[in-house]
């Protein structure tokens, strides 16, 4: 298991050399452009319709059950402060300055990841998403996720041990300079790499905070959670330590800002380290407190809300 991020660091490690020599410089934007939002209209539909479908099937689930049956209260917090979250980090101004500033893009990043992530999944989208469908295709919906291969297929990607690794293997491979230049310069790559990031972190939160409570899987999720605050720690304090940027790309556009760029790789790797290590220590604290607590009854299930 600790051997995945080791072999990225590896590669990471080969990687640098060639690209310190190479890397194209960004160039800075005008000053403007640096607060203007990123109103991409397949951006803000994908948004607009999650929140949207997500609202419609809470009502319907609601008035069939009773209001906060099924999915809580609670849950319709979680998604809500999730989706600001999620708004947040991709059409806020965010966007722009994490295109000349590191430690900006790291922001945007654990954004995506230790915010947004793990509110979604204790915000139950799936279940909430179901039930805005009409009753012909929910049953539909229904029985397609009940299928052999699809369930087979969940089963792997959200078991906590695959969970990890899809999730460390994006973090460290995205790192490496070439790929994070390349997500710099090209906007197709840029989408790939947020979508593998949110991607994988959905996996991951949800094999950590989706399952059973009583699932003795909760006990394993502690483990990942405390693994996987470790090899980000090393990744954030290697951007902190290293005495030369390694993503020269940013060097014109954070010099043009009075910054340097070293400083502001460390900062962004302070980011990661410090705040980012802290949310993976409060996440695996909840986790223990839900495993020590008496289970004296369980919110229904969306499977049980479905029928």
């Amino acid at each position: 298991m600790a051997a995945l991020p080791l072999l990225a660091l590896a590669a990471l490690l080969a990687a640098a050399a060639p690209a310190l020599a190479h890397a194209p410089e960004l160039a800075l934007p005008a000053p403007a452009h640096l607060w203007r939002w990123n109103l991409e209209p397949w951006l803000l539909s994908v948004l607009g319709l999650s929140a949207v479908l997500y609202a419609a099937g809470v009502l319907r689930l609601w008035r069939q059950a009773g209001i906060g049956r099924g999915i809580g209260r609670s849950a319709v917090a979680a998604f809500a402060c999730g989706w600001l979250a999620l708004a947040g980090a991709l059409i806020s101004p965010l966007d722009a300055w994490g295109a000349v500033l590191f430690s900006a893009h790291m922001v945007q990043h654990e954004m995506l990841m230790i915010v947004a992530a793990p509110l979604l999944v204790l915000g139950r989208p799936l279940a909430a998403w179901t039930w805005a469908l009409a009753p012909r295709y929910r049953r539909l919906a229904g029985r397609t996720t009940r299928s052999a291969v699809l369930a087979w297929a969940w089963n792997v990607l959200t078991r906590p041990v695959s969970a990890w690794a899809l999730h460390a293997l994006a973090l460290w491979l995205w790192h490496v300079p070439q790929l994070f230049e390349a997500a710099l310069r090209s906007e197709a790559m840029h989408v790939l790499q947020h979508a593998s990031f949110l991607g994988t972190a959905l996996l991951f939160w949800w094999a950590v905070l989706g399952r059973d409570p009583r699932s003795r899987s909760r006990g394993f999720a502690m483990l990942y959670l405390f693994t996987t605050m470790l090899h980000t720690g090393v990744l954030g304090a290697l951007l902190t330590v290293s005495p030369m940027p390694w993503y020269p790309g940013y060097a014109a556009a954070t010099s043009a800002l009075g910054l340097d760029p070293v400083e502001d790789q460390q900062l962004g790797g302070l980011i990661m380290w410090v705040p980012g290590g802290l949310a993976y220590l409060v996440a695996g604290l909840a986790v223990a407190a839900l495993l020590l607590r008496p289970q004296v009854g369980l919110e229904p299930t969306s499977e049980r809300a479905l029928h």
